[in-house]
Parts: structure tokens; sequence; C-alpha cells
């Protein structure tokens, strides 16, 4: 029987697509939910599932192709089995690449690890995985590893040719790589944002001594008990939510000429990926715990980074939080994720004399900035709400209790 494959449904928002990579070619046996290739949308990245065991009879799409919803990309001849070797003169050919491929499992574990945007970056450039050396999480492969790799390469490449012809002498080389879909759409929204809303940015410090200490007290026997580490993002949530339900303002949005206040608190926390910057959504984030919290961003960023993360779970959102920090950042003013109106800014802890009661003394301190759109909220409600921040992340038992 032949089965049609087509391209999954697209969300409303979404017009199109990028068939990036087929992971199979025609001849090939699929099993039912593998993965036969990786649509590329300026959100996310899809993946298109075989729905049944065969053989992929034939491709009907080249990767690189724009695609639309239900178009048709590959036909499948479901219970067939892969073509064998028709005659002895072809079995040492196959003989031979089956011993390769037994010769080289490690090259195809690390293939099986790669995101979707590193695994297109490796088969464009015609790269073996196992020579990368991997510096992600779990030994992976990141974008800047392929990149570094191939940087290596390129500077290399004149050293080998010097040795054959003569290079002249300060050539300079260039190299021209198309945005990802992605990274255009972070383009138009950064460009959008800057030309619709009226953006300021307002600045403060907190002395984080006291998070700090509690976090060092409890943070072993909080991982034991819930299963993750105790980190500062859901502190800074904490401390956002409680700062959002003093100034509604910051939590609301304009729609025409008509300011929505929103009764809920949907926090977007911002996570770099090798595809660029993705800003998942924590829904309903008052009523979650600290570990409730923890829990669901680390999910986030493993999922965003492997390339899983759900268009759903981008979705939306009340007001963001950014932490330039785990980069080293010490100041910055982040650009809000509109329709929003603020975004707040952690940066770098870095230990600095200060003044406390009239004695110099050492503290732990960030930089905390709030950028907002002038047009509904005004400069006192901005320093007022950085200020909530900055109280509450001073006295964490008084935030934790509610009082």
């Amino acid at each position: 029987m032949t089965i049609e494959i087509r391209v999954p449904q697209l969300p409303e928002s979404v017009a199109d697509a990028i068939l990036v990579t087929w992971h199979k070619k025609p001849g090939d046996a699929v099993s039912r939910d593998e993965n036969l290739a990786d649509l590329e949308t300026d959100k996310v990245v899809l993946e298109v599932p075989a729905p049944n065991n065969g053989v992929l009879k034939e491709l009907k799409i080249e990767a690189g192709t724009t695609v639309t919803s239900g178009q048709l990309l590959a036909v499948i001849e479901a219970g067939a089995a892969p073509a064998k070797a028709k005659s002895a003169a072809t079995a040492p050919v196959a003989a031979t690449a089956a011993a390769a491929t037994a010769a080289a499992p490690a090259a195809n574990d690390d293939a099986a690890k790669l995101s979707p945007a590193v695994r297109r970056l490796v088969e464009e450039n015609k790269l073996d995985p196992g020579a990368i050396p991997a510096s992600g999480k779990d030994g992976r492969i990141t974008k800047g590893d392929v990149m570094g790799f191939l940087d290596g390469k390129a500077s290399a490449a004149p050293v080998a040719a010097a040795k054959s012809t003569s290079v002249a002498a300060g050539a300079r080389a260039e190299q021209r790589v198309p945005m990802t879909r992605l990274r255009q759409r972070i383009a138009e929204r950064l460009v959008e944002a800057q030309s619709t809303q009226a953006l300021l940015t307002t600045f403060n410090e907190v002395d984080l001594q006291e998070v700090m200490a509690l976090r060092s007290r409890y943070k072993d026997k909080f991982e034991k008990t819930h299963g993750v580490k105790l980190g500062f993002m859901a502190f800074f949530i904490k401390a956002s939510i409680e700062a959002l339900k003093k100034f509604p303002l910051v939590n609301a949005s304009i729609d025409g000429t008509d300011i929505v206040y929103h009764e809920y608190y949907d926090i977007g926390v911002a996570v770099s990926t090798d595809r660029g910057l993705m800003v998942p959504v924590v829904r309903d984030a008052d009523q979650k715990s600290i570990a409730d919290l923890e829990k669901e961003i680390g999910a986030f960023a493993g999922r965003a980074r492997d390339g899983k993360i759900s268009l759903e779970e981008l979705t939306g959102g009340t007001f963001s939080i950014t932490n330039g920090g785990v980069f080293g950042s010490m100041l910055s003013t982040p650009i809000v994720n509109a329709p929003q109106s603020a975004i707040l800014g952690m940066h770098k802890i870095q230990e600095r004399p200060m003044v406390v009661d009239g004695a110099i003394v050492v503290r732990p301190m960030m930089y905390l900035a709030l950028t907002y759109d002038h047009r509904i909220i005004d400069g006192r409600e901005a320093v007022q709400f950085l200020v909530a921040i900055k109280d509450s992340l001073e006295d964490p038992g008084r935030m934790l209790l509610g009082i």
C-alpha cells in the first residue's frame, strides 16, 4: 500500500516552512514514527514522522524548498522491505559498506545526538560528527563546536595549499551564509518592537546575599527532595510576580487604543539555543512553587536546545525575563518581546564593596534593567517596579511567606 507523506498542518500564525533536511533517501527502510525530515519555521523546527513501517519510495520535494501545509513531500510503500542486492558482484560492495558502518558506531551515535540546526550545518559541510570536539551537555555537539571546527579547517587549508602552490599574501576570505528562518523572524520582531514601541530602560542593583545564603543552605536537600537543582531564575520569577501584582500596567499590553490588563502571570524566560534566542512561556507562574518553576524552566531549556520545543510553548506571555549574566554581561538594555510591555534583564553577580549601616562590606551584587513601553508605563512605575523586585530579593523570606 502506498502512503503519502505531507507537510503537517502548520499553526495559524505560520505561513510556510523550509524543508531543511531529509534523514532518509529513496530505497531506505523506515519505521513507524521515525523522523523522516526536519521542517524549519520562523519559530520552531518540526519533525515529519513516518506513519507506518515500510520503504521510502520517492521524494517529491528537495531539501531547501519552501513548503506549505498539506504539500506532498514523499511516498512510502507500507510494509515493503528494502531492496536486496541482485547479484554476487554487488555483494562485496554491500559487505564493505556494512563493515564500514560496523567500524564506526560512534559516528552514528554522534549523529543521533545532533539538534536539527547542528545536523543541517554538519550535512551541508559534509562533516563527520565523530571528528568534531563536543562541548555541549552530555557530550552533545553545539553550533559553536561546528563553526570552530570549520574555522580550524579553513585556517589549515592555506598552509596545506602552500606546499604545492603559491598563495597570494594577505588574501582575505568572506563567507556568505543565509539566515535561518528563526534568525530572520528574530530580526523582524526586534526591529518591529523598536519602531512601534516607545522603549526606555531604567536600572537598579540588588544585593543577593540573602538569596545566595538561602540557596546555599538548602540546595542539596532541595535537589534530593525535588530532583532538580535550585537556581536563581525561580527567585526572580517570584519577585517579578510580586512586583507585577503591585504594578499591573507592567503586566499589560496595548491593543489599538485599548490597554489590556492581564489578570494572570505567564512569564517568558529567554533561552539561548544554536538557532537563536527563544522565549518559552511559563503559564500561570504565580500558582507554581519554586520547585515547579525550576523543573519547568529546565525542561523548556532542554527542549529548546534540542529543537523539540513546540510553537504553543513559545506563544503568548505577559512579561519576560532574560539573563545575560550567564554569558558575563554586566549591564544591558534588553528589547521588549512585543506585544508585551516590559522585560527584566538580569546580569552577572559580582562581589563589590558596598556601604551597609555605615560600614564597607563585600556583597554579591547584580545590576537589574527594566526596558518598558513608555506609551503606557511611566518612569515612576518602572522605577518603583524595579525597587519592588529589589526589596523581594533582598528579603526572600518575606516574599516566600507572602508578607
